[in-house]
């Protein structure tokens, strides 16, 4: 059964920036095999999964080699998919069912918004060896219900770190958030995201990451609303709303390819 497949980069307004994503979009639940072959064809950090229910949609992530909990930018990129097809009312709030609850996708004045739940972060002790993989100290070692989380001196430290991968991957965790304080007067701080256990060396702008981001430096800096730069090699900006429980995440995106899944 043939499906449609786009291919959108989220967090960004600039073509082949910010985080691309795969969305693919079935009739009907697909068994998750499928899903996941797919996903490794794609290629790409995440494929999400859509297809349409009665209160909204179903949707699911899959990096190359496993289905995920939570996933900020293939979100972005399947409402701006739904909406750019015409299967909802550009007017109108998107429902998707996940395996993080109910997440809702609506259009603001300055891209798509996206609520999520808010992932605290919580102090522990650095992992063995961690400085010797990121070749730099760490000033700050916390851990979410997802991944690892570290605080570098600074943006330059964030922005040129060249961490040893195989350490990474041994790590007990989906991934490694690393973050700083920004230099750049637009953003609040910045980061990056590293997820080798998971096949995903570098991921360049995610989502997910900021509602741990996003809550940790309203903190550290007494703000509600926070703009972040997540300084991979391709780069990408989320902005945060902070709302109790819950963090908005809010971001542009650009069409990339549009076509059909023959297999």
């Amino acid at each position: 059964m043939s499906a449609e497949i786009h291919i959108v980069d989220s967090f960004t307004s600039t073509p082949f920036c910010g985080n691309p994503a795969a969305v693919c979009i079935t009739d009907e639940e697909k068994e998750s095999t499928w899903m996941q072959s797919v996903a490794a064809e794609m290629n790409h950090s995440e494929t999400a999964f859509l297809h349409r229910l009665e209160e909204g949609w179903s949707l699911r992530w899959f990096t190359p080699e496993a289905e995920i909990d939570l996933c900020g930018h293939a979100t972005l990129a399947a409402a701006f998919v739904i909406w750019s097809t015409g299967k909802e009312d550009e007017g109108s709030m998107i429902r998707f069912r996940t395996r993080s609850g109910i997440l809702t996708a609506a259009r603001d004045s300055s891209g798509i918004a996206l609520d999520f739940p808010a992932v605290p972060v919580t102090v522990c002790d650095p992992p063995g060896g961690i400085e010797a993989a990121f070749r730099c100290p760490v000033v700050f070692s916390g851990r979410t219900k997802f991944d690892l989380f570290f605080e570098l001196a600074s943006a330059t430290d964030v922005c040129t770190l060249d961490p040893d991968m195989g350490s990474l991957a041994a790590l007990p965790a989906r991934g490694i958030i690393v973050t700083a304080r920004s230099d750049m007067p637009a953003y609040d701080f910045v980061s990056r995201f590293f997820a080798p256990s998971v096949g995903i060396p570098e991921d360049p702008v995610t989502g997910s990451a900021h509602c741990s981001l996003g809550p940790f430096w309203g903190e550290r800096l007494g703000k509600d609303s926070l703009a972040g730069f997540q300084c991979s090699q391709r780069g990408g900006a989320v902005r945060m709303k902070l709302k109790g429980d819950r963090v908005i995440l809010t971001g542009n995106a650009v069409p990339i390819l549009s076509g059909r899944l023959l297999a």
